[in-house]
């Protein structure tokens, strides 16, 4: 059984965005606030996170975690890496390093944005890491989770999504690979990227998550990393096919997975 939280579901701004009156970010339903995405990922044995964004301790907090033996990240924007520094909570109470898994190019990145977790004469209490660089070829464990990477662009820039089982994640996608896609195919539950209505240069829009989501046909397919102006929640769900659902902060799904 593998146990997904979704943490957050917002693009990068999160919902409702900084001096916007538009009615999803006066909307009162709950439904319609996002937080950055990022999803937790828990099995009988292994709890971790896909994803640190800057809403990271909020969403430990919500979800009450106590445990988390690792992060995954899919790419180096701060709307996915922003809250690395708060995992310094589960540091001193496991007292471990967290394993910290991306591409080389990511990890060089949180190497940069977070130099003082690396540098030669380190300040008391920061967080302890231990990076483990990962690449689209190859598989990975989690403790004793298989994880698969799926290759995706975000306009040019490659992107890491994540199969475990039978749960695929993507997010900031516009562009998935025919040899990337036969790592989905199979699927029960697909989470995938739909920023808005109107074209976008570097993710799917509604009508291209329809789409591929259609095309991979999972059993069920979930759409995040939502902007503003996607429009109401419960709107865009009438608008739906029938397998297809809008996620939404704390909702929890359970797969049965080999």
């Amino acid at each position: 059984m593998i146990k997904v939280t979704f943490l957050g579901t917002g693009t990068s701004q999160g919902i409702p965005v900084i001096t916007c009156d538009c009615e999803v970010c006066c909307s009162q339903n709950p439904k319609d606030k996002r937080l950055r995405s990022s999803v937790l990922i828990e099995t009988d044995e292994t709890n971790f996170v896909i994803d640190t964004g800057p809403d990271f301790r909020q969403q430990m907090l919500r979800e009450k975690v106590q445990k988390l033996d690792a992060v995954l990240f899919t790419h180096e924007h701060k709307d996915h890496t922003a809250g690395l520094d708060d995992i310094r909570a589960f540091n001193f109470k496991q007292q471990k390093d967290m394993p910290v898994y991306g591409t080389h190019k990511v990890l060089n990145q949180i190497k940069s944005e977070f130099a003082y977790i690396f540098a030669e004469k380190r300040y008391p209490g920061i967080p302890q890491v231990e990076l483990r660089e990962i690449t689209k070829n190859h598989y990975f464990h989690v403790e004793n989770v298989k994880v698969l990477p799926i290759e995706v662009f975000h306009h040019h820039l490659p992107v890491l999504g994540f199969r475990i089982g039978d749960f695929t994640y993507i997010t900031d996608a516009n562009y998935i690979a025919t040899e990337e896609i036969a790592k989905i195919y199979g699927s029960k539950i697909l989470v995938i990227n739909a920023l808005q209505r109107a074209d976008h240069l570097s993710h799917f829009n509604l009508t291209q998550a329809i789409e591929m989501a259609q095309h991979i046909s999972a059993e069920k397919t979930y759409f995040t990393h939502l902007s503003h102006r996607m429009g109401l929640h419960e709107e865009v769900m009438k608008e739906l096919p029938e397998n297809i659902e809008i996620a939404y902060d704390g909702l929890v799904l359970e797969i049965d997975s080999q």
